[in-house]
């Protein structure tokens, strides 16, 4: 008789995943040292304090990934868990609505004692989680019947989605949108409605930019007239430049500036009140500055292997809610990327979206921490099952 060693979980760590979001976080910390140091030192402050509080959330963030990893998979599964989750961001997106300061003309930022946090990013997580339970267990009726499946979850992530809109964050909410665009054609829907999905969405996305061009922004609320401002910055940001152009310009100021191999940590010249929060949206430019087009290329480079990674996981495996967890985290991340390099280089109109795992932002870094916890649980869950399935078929042959 063969007796089953009991395995630790620890075994089945993917040190793929591990090391490149460790190596990523470290560089953010680094970062935010060297683009807000300068900054602090003249206004009186600490020249580590941003620093310390971005590390201070990349523990926290290493804490929760490790207690999801150590989960069951079965538990995460529990519908009673993922609705209280849907349930308590709805009520901070409305409490954020009705009680947080208003920041740069949005209310995102809620405060909970000395803590601010910004439930938006949290919604990036939980729709995935929520969807992705949904659409395991509709497989059927998604094939057969979509919009009966799918209408009354589709009408919470639209309502949730809303409520990000009307802060207003129309980058955060462009981005849950395509995130969950990405979900639902993975989803398991029929060729043609997917075919419908893409080119629908395409043609009103189109309609959408041209109406706001054509119309200069007055298809919005005032508040939300930003949106074409942002087109024209743009088209042509040096036609602003001491004003809505002024980000954009000296973004550019600063990867010309880096070259192939930058000026050396900590001496970006636009950091130094030039480019506004260079922190946040824009610390890309100064990696780039600082550190040269070659290591910024190897940064991208290895968030750029996380992704497929995580794709690879989700599409190799033989669960349909851990396959959409992974693509519709790997989708969030590949969107973010892009959206926020587009923005900082003109491919695309600026969103205000932060670069992952690197950009300042706690509950950016905490959001992103907890979707690789559910990643390196799935991973794990998939490679022991694999390992026990094996163990089966050599143990009879020996007996």
């Amino acid at each position: 008789m063969v007796r089953k060693k009991k395995q630790r979980k620890s075994m089945y760590i993917d040190y793929g995943i591990l090391i490149p979001y460790l190596f990523l976080s470290i560089i953010g910390i680094i970062m935010v040292y060297s683009a807000t140091s300068y900054n602090l030192v003249m206004a009186g402050l600490p020249e580590s304090s941003a620093a310390v509080k971005q590390g201070i959330f990349f523990v926290i963030g290493l804490v929760l990934a490790g207690l999801i990893y150590k989960m069951k998979t079965s538990f995460l599964k529990n519908k009673k868990l993922i609705m209280t989750a849907v349930v308590s961001i709805s009520l901070l997106l409305v409490l954020t609505l009705i009680f947080a300061e208003e920041v740069k003309g949005a209310r995102a930022w809620l405060s909970i004692g000395p803590i601010q946090i910004q439930p938006a990013e949290f919604l990036k997580i939980i729709l995935i989680w929520f969807l992705a339970d949904v659409m395991s267990t509709k497989q059927q009726q998604i094939v057969s019947n979509f919009y009966e499946a799918m209408k009354r979850p589709l009408m919470i992530v639209g309502m949730l989605i809303f409520l990000v809109l009307i802060q207003p964050d129309t980058g955060g909410a462009a981005i849950l949108v395509l995130m969950v665009s990405i979900m639902l054609l993975a989803s398991g829907i029929s060729y043609w409605y997917g075919i419908l999905f893409a080119g629908g969405g395409i043609a009103l996305s189109s309609l959408m930019i041209e109406a706001i061009v054509l119309s200069k922004g007055k298809i919005f609320p005032k508040k939300m007239q930003y949106v074409y401002k942002r087109f024209e910055t743009f088209r042509n940001p040096f036609g602003d430049a001491y004003g809505d152009g002024h980000q954009m310009i000296n973004s550019y100021y600063a990867m010309f500036n880096g070259g192939l191999f930058g000026l050396g940590l900590g001496n970006s010249i636009q950091k130094k009140g030039f480019l506004p929060e260079a922190q946040n949206d824009f610390i890309f430019s100064i990696v780039v500055e600082e550190l040269g087009v070659i290591a910024a290329i190897f940064i991208l480079l290895v968030l750029l292997f996380l992704i497929l990674r995580i794709m690879m996981i989700g599409i190799k495996s033989n669960d349909t809610f851990n396959s959409l967890i992974c693509i519709g985290f790997a989708g969030l991340l590949l969107i973010q990327t892009f959206v926020n390099v587009g923005g900082i280089t003109g491919i695309i109109p600026l969103t205000g979206v932060t670069f992952p795992f690197v950009s300042q932002g706690g509950s950016s870094l905490l959001t992103l921490s907890i979707g690789i916890g559910f990643v390196l649980n799935i991973r794990a869950d998939e490679l022991k099952q694999r390992r026990e399935r094996q163990e089966q078929v050599v143990v009879p042959m020996h007996r």
